[in-house]
């Protein structure tokens, strides 16, 4: 009997072994994507069980990428998150000067709006899995130091405590402003909730601010 995981493994239907099991892994992402960003009052836990039902695969497909269900959830997240800061990342690349700000807010906002799992698993307030917790805090310390760094050198300023200070006060603001509005408690259209973001961090451009 060939293994669909070992080296050598022949193709089975002119696809390799190693693109079968990439493809199994990709749904299983797709399947705890789909239940830790379920519009649910309160989300905790996902077992085995439910993630291999929800991908239609068997938990032996799940046991040969995964070797328990919290390195599961931190891969969910982890995909989420990078794909999220990387389409930012190229929108923001292709803005001109001074829209920077604006077109990271937009790719943001409109990812969120167009797929409601990601907002819920990145800043829904009633998810509160253990092992997502701790990446958001995670996440929030990495996206701190990276829009303080950013920040800097858009002014032209060198790290200081206060720049560190507005990395933090960016993210957390624009993380709980987020996640209110898609509670419901702040009322924007995505395209109203742009431009008061984008309105708000663009106050934070003032050089005064970052002087000691």
């Amino acid at each position: 009997m060939v293994s669909d995981n070992g080296s050598g493994a022949r193709p089975y239907g002119g696809v390799e072994a190693a693109d079968r099991q990439a493809s199994r892994r990709a749904r299983l992402l797709e399947a705890g994507l789909d239940l830790l960003g379920a519009d649910l009052p309160q989300i905790t836990e996902v077992t085995v069980r439910g993630i291999c039902r929800q991908a239609g695969l068997t938990a032996r497909y799940f046991y040969e990428s995964f070797a328990d269900k919290d390195e599961f959830v931190r891969a969910v997240y982890d995909s989420v998150i990078s794909d999220l800061a990387a389409q930012t990342e190229s929108m923001m690349n292709a803005a001109p000067p001074g829209q920077q700000t604006r077109a990271g807010m937009t790719g943001i906002v409109r990812i969120i709006a167009g797929d409601a799992r990601i907002g819920r698993l990145l800043f829904g307030a009633h998810l509160s899995n253990a092992v997502v917790v701790r990446k958001r805090v995670e996440s929030s310390v990495l996206l701190a130091i990276m829009s303080g760094q950013h920040a800097g050198a858009m002014l032209r300023l060198p790290d200081n405590d206060r720049i560190m200070a507005a990395g933090h006060f960016m993210v957390g603001g624009v993380a709980q402003t987020i996640s209110a509005w898609l509670a419901g408690e702040v009322r924007f259209t995505p395209e109203r909730l742009i431009d008061q973001l984008t309105a708000l961090l663009d106050r934070l451009g003032d050089r005064a601010l970052y002087r000691d």
